[in-house]
């Protein structure tokens, strides 16, 4: 019976002894998850993201999850009777429609969010980019044959304000942020890409990790031509890839960039149609998706005349 349980338990052992070396250097440190796709939307998927994300917070870093949440809110639009029409990537959000976004993101997505969280501990807190003024946004108008055109509420971020954030992190929760800002110049609310959200949230709490869940295996090296992933890139080298991605990886890759830019250590856009997909990215050697990187910094040159 002793060996037999003994061989059994090994295994279990010895993934644990793998995972060593990642939960000793991410171990204090932030991360942001940007929540989306399929994992949004299938419930076995959400389940263990929920899992995944307790695990991180119980493990000894700081998770905060950022959501969007497309395709209820274009259910809801429908419901109500009210058109989805995007221009430039991008909803047209009309004041009617931008009731429905708030109320579908604020009440409905997050708060299944939090539930699912809550069911493991008293860990998660849901809260908006309004609360706190911790996202502040002016209206986005997007560049179209050479004319900005108004789209109605969407939002463009100007500031961030993290102090909320900090104090349920230092507190030992999970904040769950939903993606909407209010503007300082009109005082209207606006509805901004999560992805952009999470990216400069991310910036602003120093950040070890950006981890963009999407429903795509990682940023292809030759799509459609080649299903070949690019496992890691540089702010650099994504930077030139940027005019000839499909438009809905753009915000995404965006995203990353600018996190990376502003002093995230990595961003990876992961495949969130696989089970677990958070904890087999941090935690093994593999990552199954792809992560940018900033450049290398660049030797200091040598000073004629310096010893």
């Amino acid at each position: 019976m002793s060996a037999a349980r003994k061989h059994t338990a090994l295994p279990k052992a010895q993934t644990l002894i793998e995972a060593l070396p990642w939960l000793t250097r991410h171990n204090g440190k932030t991360v942001v998850i940007k929540f989306g796709g399929n994992a949004m939307v299938d419930d076995e998927l959400k389940a263990a993201f929920a899992q995944d994300v307790v695990f991180l917070r119980q493990a000894g870093l700081k998770p905060v999850v950022v959501h969007g949440g497309g395709p209820q809110i274009s259910a809801q639009l429908d419901k109500q009777g009210l058109v989805s029409e995007f221009k430039a990537g991008l909803r047209v959000t009309t004041p009617e429609a931008m009731d429905v976004v708030r109320m579908v993101l604020a009440g409905h997505v997050q708060r299944e969010l939090v539930g699912l969280l809550n069911e493991h501990g008293p860990l998660a807190v849901g809260m908006t980019g309004e609360d706190a003024h911790t996202i502040t946004a002016t209206q986005h108008r997007p560049v179209i044959d050479g004319e900005a055109v108004d789209i109605g509420r969407v939002g463009e971020i100007t500031a961030i304000d993290t102090g909320a954030i900090r104090a349920l992190l230092d507190d030992g929760r999970i904040p769950v942020v939903s993606s909407i800002a209010r503007s300082a110049e009109d005082n209207h609310v606006y509805n901004v890409n999560a992805d952009t959200a999470a990216a400069a949230l991310a910036a602003a709490l120093d950040a070890e990790t950006l981890m963009v869940l999407t429903d795509v295996e990682g940023l292809y090296e030759d799509w459609p031509n080649s299903d070949d992933v690019i496992s890691r890139l540089t702010a650099t080298e994504l930077e030139k890839l940027l005019p000839d991605l499909s438009s809905g990886m753009v915000p995404k890759m965006k995203g990353c960039l600018h996190a990376v830019r502003n002093g995230v250590q990595t961003a990876r856009v992961i495949d969130g149609r696989v089970q677990h997909s958070i904890l087999l990215e941090i935690f093994t050697d593999e990552g199954i998706g792809t992560m940018v990187v900033p450049d290398a910094p660049q030797e200091p040159r040598e000073t004629q005349g310096e010893s």
